[in-house]
């Protein structure tokens, strides 16, 4: 699919979502917003919503869940890469993704190697998953996360 306007309006408010994570030293505070094929906001999330181990993706992917949404189609907006691996060892984001059959995945910045090395963006593409990155907003997602010396 192509970017369009919508993508971009999407983007940045998933981008001002990331604003609402409570700040850590060892996670990136990051928005995501999961769009439904009609173009309708499924659910969104942001890190640590659910506790300091949750990730952005993943609680919007759990409401989403929650509230019987159809994910077949979708598009899930996110700040930052969606992780491949994470230190936690819980389920890394990309699975959470492909697991869900969510379509297209929409990010601005790639995830820096400060905690992990991710291949997020890799991963999902590799499983047929449209991945769509838009670097011009990715400054925004840095200067949110600035704490951790992100560029």
């Amino acid at each position: 699919m192509s970017l369009d306007g919508d993508d971009r309006r999407f983007l940045f408010d998933a981008i001002e979502l990331s604003r609402s994570a409570p700040s850590s030293t060892a996670a990136y505070s990051v928005g995501c917003v999961i769009v439904g094929a009609d173009d309708r906001v499924i659910a969104t999330g942001y890190s640590r919503e659910r506790g300091a181990q949750a990730h952005a993706e993943q609680v919007a992917i759990e409401k989403a869940s929650e509230a019987d949404a159809i994910l077949e189609g979708a598009t899930l907006y996110t700040s930052l890469e969606p992780c491949s691996v994470r230190g936690s060892g819980l389920r890394a984001c990309t699975w959470r993704i492909i697991d869900a059959h969510i379509s297209r995945v929409v990010f601005a910045m790639r995830e820096p190697s400060l905690f992990v090395e991710g291949r997020g963006a890799e991963v999902l593409a590799e499983h047929g998953v449209d991945v769509v990155e838009i670097p011009d907003l990715a400054e925004a997602v840095a200067l949110i996360n600035a704490h951790l010396a992100v560029r």
